[in-house]
């Protein structure tokens, strides 16, 4: 089994839950992807960083990153696996939903991202809210968005809304791959 399919039985068995859920755009479902069941999961986070890796391969990316709390596992899981892996080295990032009052009040914690190619990343995406919340702070930190990476995408409109922001959108597994329909 390749890390991709191993990753998507993860998803099936730990992350879909069946029945009538509001999500966080205030749209309701008949299901729920919990993704954080497999992101903070100790044999799936590994597998996160190995597929969203191979997602955005064809890339020049300086570090990845989102808005928190979604996004945050992800990029640590891609930042530990960039290591492992022969090539260079992958910082991560956050961006947290405003400045932070005290301290150095920075919207964006980890390396600097001026002048450094990125990948937006989330969990999962339903309108493309959080990742284009983290799109914005990016570029107001100067960094250069290469992509939007989702490890699933609801199918609900966040593909149109990241890239009418002329930036590209991907992800891993679509609904379909998880036998779900939107």
């Amino acid at each position: 089994m390749t890390p991709r399919d191993r990753l998507l039985r993860h998803i099936t068995d730990l992350a879909v839950v069946h029945g009538r859920v509001t999500l966080s755009s205030g749209a309701e479902a008949d299901y729920y992807v919990d993704l954080r069941r497999v992101t903070l999961h100790g044999e799936a986070a590994p597998l996160v960083g190995e597929v969203m890796l191979d997602l955005v391969d064809d890339l020049a990316v300086d570090a990845v990153g989102g808005l928190t709390m979604g996004a945050d596992p992800v990029a640590a899981a891609m930042l530990h696996a960039a290591a492992h892996r022969e090539g260079p080295a992958l910082d991560a990032f956050v961006v947290r939903k405003s400045e932070k009052a005290h301290g150095l009040q920075q919207r964006i914690e980890g390396p600097a991202l001026a002048g450094r190619r990125v990948v937006v990343v989330e969990d999962t995406s339903t309108t493309g809210s959080s990742p284009l919340t983290a799109v914005e702070a990016v570029r107001d930190a100067g960094g250069e968005v290469l992509a939007v990476a989702v490890i699933v995408d609801r199918d609900s409109g966040a593909r149109e809304r990241v890239e009418e922001q002329g930036v590209e959108y991907r992800a891993a597994y679509s609904l379909a791959d998880l036998g779900l329909t939107g």
